[in-house]
């Protein structure tokens, strides 16, 4: 998954979001993008506990 080509699109549509604020949106567009959102601020963190957990099997000699 490209992290840069998500987050570009997001930022984008985002803007069109604001720029267009009652042009027919619907709650369910922006519970989606927060929804993703979420989805890969928890991705980023498992990917950060990955790692560190890795190092310290190393420093711990596992």
């Amino acid at each position: 998954m490209d992290l840069t080509y998500l987050t570009t699109l997001l930022r984008a549509r985002w803007e069109l979001l604001k720029k267009n604020s009652d042009a027919g949106q619907s709650t369910t567009e922006l519970a989606v993008m927060a929804a993703v959102l979420i989805v890969v601020a928890g991705l980023v963190v498992v990917a950060i506990r990955t790692k560190v957990m890795e190092k310290i099997g190393i420093i711990n000699g596992g």
